[in-house]
């Protein structure tokens, strides 16, 4: 049986059961946050957890290492309309230790795309287009990096309101210990 056939089945066993029924929510954060955190998978049950955060308590953005690589991006409108749309009032960028993109191997990433059958001239043609591989793939050279430069993005940002705090952290994806980077906007 296929990883999708496996799914349907229990979605469809799911939604027979109601086991839904505890998850219900509205749109708006209870807890008005928004987080910005790493997809990493050891962080998916652990970091809500380690926080206190139940479902429907704060809006969750996750991308690769909890980097903002543009500040028109799909990762910052979802901040923005979190923040406007969605009353979130406080953002929390959370990274973790030993996170993947933390010196990560761009050059092996691009050999891996030819090896999966991408055509080595789409890539020419992207960097011929202005497109740099390397720094569209490039992660951090350490997770305090990654964590203090997306907040700095999202402080920065042209459209993010002043009034509301920004805060920084790493987490263990292990024990979930939580490590304060900054807090508010008192400092840098």
């Amino acid at each position: 049986m296929s990883i999708v056939s496996q799914l349907v089945a229990f979605n469809k066993q799911f939604v027979e059961e109601k086991q839904y029924e505890e998850y219900l929510t509205d749109k708006f954060p209870e807890k008005k946050i928004a987080v910005l955190t790493c997809m990493d998978t050891r962080l998916v049950e652990l970091l809500p957890k380690a926080l206190n955060l139940r479902n429907g308590d704060a809006k969750f953005i996750k991308n690769a290492g909890a980097i903002l690589t543009q500040p028109f991006g799909s990762a910052m409108r979802s901040i923005l309309v979190a923040v406007y749309a969605l009353e979130a009032r406080e953002v929390l960028v959370i990274g973790h230790h030993g996170c993947g993109m933390t010196n990560l191997d761009t050059k092996g990433l691009i050999e891996k795309f030819s090896e999966h059958g991408i055509d080595p001239l789409a890539i020419q043609t992207l960097e011929n287009s202005g497109i740099k591989m390397e720094k569209f793939l490039r992660g951090f050279s350490s997770s305090e990096e990654g964590v203090m430069h997306s907040v700095r993005m999202i402080r920065n940002h042209p459209l993010f309101p002043k009034d509301i705090p920004v805060h920084g952290f790493l987490i263990h994806p292990d024990t979930g210990q939580l490590e304060v980077l900054v807090e508010d906007y008192r400092e840098e």
